[in-house]
């Protein structure tokens, strides 16, 4: 499919040789992506066959301002001899990974165990927000919205599963270079683990601190 579409490219340009412009423009594009970002398939588009090109000896691929190299998108592709224009030629940039899916309907509000959970290679680049890769990202957290079997777990749908409701009581612990001081408080509002949160001392003062299980860390 590419060498056929940039074979026109090569045709409307004139003297590039056609087995050296595809390997040219997908080349660029593999030089240009990230190390790890996972298995990339590469599909280049047509040139808008209303433009009149003149011979080109030899052309050279590059970035567009602000392109991302992600999905459906386009380059630049420029005259080096022979000519001077330079084209915009749509592409595709597919990326394929790990990623975390429901193997069954979660509803929001869980705390689902990993069993309901695998991980698949995805086509990340069609993944609307950030997929989730690591099945360790999950623990702790609650989905914010309802999950389907088969869908892919997006950062965005997750936050930390809360674990203090206001008015509990609390451990707190004021630490300083050498000394920790110890005292009682009450929550003032819900809270996460490794979350901030404010407490009311049982001398009426209020501070905020860490969230620590049953505690809240105040480093002073």
């Amino acid at each position: 499919m590419m060498a056929a579409v940039i074979g026109l490219l090569c045709a409307a340009v004139g003297t590039v040789q056609a087995q050296t412009a595809p390997d040219a423009v997908k080349t660029f594009i593999e030089q240009q992506m990230p190390a790890g970002k996972g298995r990339v398939e590469i599909t280049v588009g047509s040139l808008d066959p209303r433009l009149q090109l003149a011979p080109c000896g030899r052309i050279e691929p590059y970035l567009l301002p602000g392109t991302r190299l992600w999905g459906r998108t386009s380059i630049g592709v420029r005259c080096l001899s022979g000519a001077n224009w330079a084209v915009s030629l749509p592409i595709t940039v597919s990326v394929y990974g790990p990623a975390v899916v429901a193997t069954e309907p979660l509803a929001a509000g869980v705390s689902p165990p990993l069993s309901s959970f695998q991980v698949i290679e995805t086509e990340l680049s069609r993944e609307q927000g950030t997929p989730v890769t690591d099945p360790a990202q999950l623990v702790g957290r609650t989905l914010t919205r309802s999950v389907a079997a088969g869908q892919v777990i997006r950062a965005e749908q997750l936050r930390m599963a809360q674990t203090v409701a206001s008015g509990d009581p609390l451990k707190i612990e004021m630490i300083g270079q050498g000394f920790v001081i110890q005292g009682e408080g009450q929550a003032l509002g819900a809270g996460s683990e490794g979350q901030p949160i404010r407490v009311r001392t049982d001398n009426g003062r209020i501070v905020a601190g860490t969230l620590r299980g049953r505690t809240v860390e105040i480093r002073i």
